[in-house]
């Protein structure tokens, strides 16, 4: 089949399946868009991705906080700022809920759009059902129409034409709401990594200070 033949059959589906269907169409198409962008942010974002991470949140518990901030500025990640920004304030209380704040306003910027994914996901399987009932209406009324004169065919041709914009909802739906779902945990799993670099800035390990002294260190200490 060609694509002037896929074309063709398309609008005969959308012409068949009429307004709701035209809407549906549009919506799969601003999801797919708004979820290309979406991952194009992540990735500029560095969203999701944490070895660096790891690796210096390693290097700070180690003592090296001077190098872990220097290579936090200039990590291409979101969160390298953060990091920058928990270290200089070192573990003041205070500054715990304004590092808090930078966070969430970071993660704001990235979760913006993905309302509207929600909104196509929760509506798309109900505006198909919504044109399944009109189509529906439609075929009944023209059943009692007909009368007795009424033919199975053209019935049968209302029904199948009318469930199709049901089967359009749900085939937006469905791949629509699992992009969303892993968007979501990508921002689940960061913002368990920010925190984690907030506690361990503000709480560093006894290495990073002094040595832990085992038991018998500590008798020979006390001598």
């Amino acid at each position: 089949m060609s694509s002037s033949d896929s074309f063709e059959a398309i609008g005969d589906l959308v012409l068949l399946g009429g307004p709701v269907l035209i809407i549906l169409l549009l919506a799969s198409v601003l999801s797919l868009a708004l979820f290309g962008m979406k991952l194009l942010q992540f990735r500029r974002a560095g969203v999701g991705q944490h070895d660096e991470l790891e690796k210096l949140i390693r290097m700070h518990d180690k003592g090296e906080a001077s190098e872990v901030e220097r290579r936090l500025g200039l990590a291409d990640n979101h969160l390298g700022q953060l990091g920058v920004l928990a270290i200089r304030s070192g573990d003041a209380k205070d500054a715990r809920l304004r590092l808090e704040a930078e966070a969430e306003q970071s993660f704001m910027q990235l979760e913006s759009g993905l309302r509207i994914l929600d909104i196509v996901a929760q509506t798309a399987p109900l505006l198909g059902l919504f044109g399944t009932v009109l189509g529906m209406i439609e075929a009944f009324q023209a059943l009692q129409t007909a009368g007795s004169q009424v033919e199975p065919g053209v019935l049968a041709g209302g029904i199948w034409v009318a469930l199709l914009t049901t089967a359009a909802g749900l085939a937006v739906a469905m791949p629509v709401s699992i992009g969303l779902a892993w968007l979501e945990s990508q921002l689940d799993r960061d913002r368990a990594m920010a925190e984690r670099i907030l506690s361990s800035i503000a709480t560093p390990l006894p290495a990073a200070s002094q040595p832990v002294l085992v038991p018998a260190q500590v008798g020979q200490a006390s001598a």
